[in-house]
């Protein structure tokens, strides 16, 4: 794990980490849909279209998916992670559209060493995507184990 910029230390309660953008385009929904989650609305725009979701829509779990790309390019590849042990929390606020442009932030809610093993911290996060309109589509709460950054070396 050496040479990763993010470790445990460099996490800061109330601190705000931009993911990028990500552009969503009709042929990632259906492929994804054909293999994961084979609803109507996830396969053809005039399904999508006649539910209540209003269009060719990503499954929540594609979303999932598409954030967690996000994550891992924005931060988590280059850190110290040693994975999650659950998520708390996983919100699907609104339809994530065949062509919508995602935007996502984490926010640094808390953490702590773990009491059992002083080399791993915990930092729990909130996570959140929004289309191009600002609406928010997507929020996730969990906690993330970091190594410290005398524990990575």
């Amino acid at each position: 794990m050496t040479g990763k910029t993010w470790a445990y230390e460099d996490f800061v309660e109330g601190a705000s980490l931009d993911l990028g953008t990500k552009l969503v385009s009709a042929a990632e929904i259906i492929e994804f849909a054909q293999e994961f989650d084979a609803q109507p609305m996830h396969l053809d725009e005039a399904a999508g279209k006649a539910s209540i979701l209003g269009g060719l829509s990503a499954s929540g779990w594609h979303t999932c998916a598409m954030f967690m790309r996000m994550l891992c390019d924005a931060f988590l590849l280059d850190s110290t992670s040693q994975g999650a042990p659950g998520v708390d929390q996983v919100r699907w606020k609104k339809p994530v559209l065949a062509g919508d442009i995602l935007r996502g932030n984490t926010t640094v809610l808390a953490k702590r060493l773990s009491r059992s093993k002083p080399q791993l911290g915990l930092v729990t996060l909130r996570s959140e995507l929004f289309n191009q309109h600002g609406e928010g589509v997507f929020e996730l709460e969990n906690t993330v184990m970091f190594l410290t950054r005398g524990a990575s070396a």
